[in-house]
C-alpha cells in the first residue's frame, strides 16, 4: 500500500512558505526559487552550488513519487527534504495549470559575473531588456543546446528565477553558468576587456549573419547581445557592439521571434567555432 499524503492541508506552513516562492520578493528574500516537473527537479537534484546540494526540499503526490521514484531517490540522495502530498496540496503551490505532481524548492545559483569572465568563455548569450520569462528561459535553453558557456541577464531583464523562465529553460538552468543583473555597459565591455567579440542581434541590423559566415569572422570567442521583444535593442546598446547583425528572411515572414532568432545566431557562432576550414552558411536551406 502506498503511503498516505504527509501534508494534507495547503493551510501547512511548508506549503505556505513554498506557494510564496511565486512572488519575486519572497524569492530574494529567501534565495530559494520553484522547479516544477520531473525534468526541472531531476537536474536540481543532481545539481549543485559550491558543495551544497540545489534541491533543498521535494513536494509530490503519492502517484508522481511511485512513477519517478528514481528521482525521488535523488532528491533524497541530495539531501533534499521529501514530502508525500495530496494533488490539492500540489496545485496550490504549482503554477502551472496542469502541475506534473513534482514541486522542487532549489537555492539560487546564478553565477558572479567575475567568475564567468575569469573562465575565458568562447560563446556567451547576453538578455539585455529581455522581459519576457517564457523567451528568457527558452533563449537560455538555446544556448545550453548550442554550448554557450555562459548565459548573462542585464539588470534591465526578467527575473531568472521567474517560475515560467524555470519551466521554459526545461533544465537547461542548472546547465550552464548564469550571471544575474549586470548592467548592459559592464557586461559588453567585461567582455570585450575578456576578448570576446560583442555582436548585436537586431532585424536592422548593418551586417548580414550569412555575410559574417561567408567573411569567416565568427570562429573566435562571441558574445551575442539579445533585446526586447516589442523593440528590440535601444540605439545606446547596439552602439556599444562590434556589429550588429541581422538574421537574413529568406522567405515572406516578416520577422523572427526572440528565442528563434537567437537559437539561429548561437548555432552559427557554435559551427564556426568548430568548424576547421569555416562555414559557408546556416541559414541557406
Amino acid at each position: 500500500m502506498p503511503a498516505a499524503p504527509e501534508l494534507i492541508s495547503p493551510r501547512s506552513p511548508r506549503v505556505a512558505a513554498a506557494r510564496r516562492l511565486a512572488r519575486r520578493n519572497f524569492r530574494g528574500k529567501e534565495r530559494l526559487f520553484l522547479a516544477e516537473g520531473p525534468q526541472a527537479v531531476r537536474e536540481a537534484a543532481a545539481h549543485r552550488v559550491d558543495e551544497a546540494a540545489t534541491l533543498v526540499e521535494l513536494f509530490a503526490t503519492v502517484e508522481a513519487a511511485e512513477r519517478y521514484a528514481d528521482i525521488v531517490g535523488d532528491a533524497r540522495a541530495a539531501g533534499a527534504r521529501v514530502h508525500l502530498a495530496d494533488e490539492e496540496v500540489i496545485a496550490d503551490i504549482s503554477t502551472t495549470v496542469t502541475p506534473q505532481g513534482l514541486v522542487g524548492i532549489c537555492r539560487f545559483l546564478d553565477t558572479p559575473f567575475e567568475e564567468i569572465l575569469a573562465a575565458r568563455p568562447k560563446l556567451v548569450a547576453v538578455l539585455a531588456h529581455v522581459r519576457d520569462p517564457g523567451n528568457a528561459g527558452t533563449v537560455l535553453r538555446c544556448a545550453d543546446a548550442a554550448g554557450a558557456e555562459a548565459v548573462v541577464l542585464t539588470d534591465a531583464s526578467v527575473d531568472l528565477y521567474n517560475p515560467k523562465a524555470v519551466r521554459a529553460s526545461v533544465g537547461s538552468l542548472f546547465h550552464l553558468p548564469v550571471a544575474v543583473g549586470v548592467p548592459v555597459e559592464a557586461a559588453v565591455q567585461g567582455l570585450k576587456d575578456a576578448g570576446v567579440r560583442i555582436l548585436a542581434a537586431d532585424g536592422a541590423g548593418e551586417d548580414d549573419l550569412d555575410d559574417e559566415l561567408d567573411k569567416g569572422t565568427m570562429g573566435g570567442p562571441t558574445a551575442w547581445v539579445f533585446g526586447n521583444e516589442a523593440w528590440g535593442l535601444p540605439e545606446e546598446t547596439r552602439a556599444l557592439a562590434d556589429a550588429v547583425v541581422r538574421v537574413p528572411i529568406h522567405g515572406k515572414a516578416e520577422s523572427l521571434n526572440l528565442a528563434t532568432a537567437a537559437a539561429v545566431c548561437l548555432y552559427a557562432s557554435a559551427r564556426a567555432q568548430r568548424a576547421s576550414g569555416g562555414c559557408r552558411s546556416v541559414t541557406d536551406s
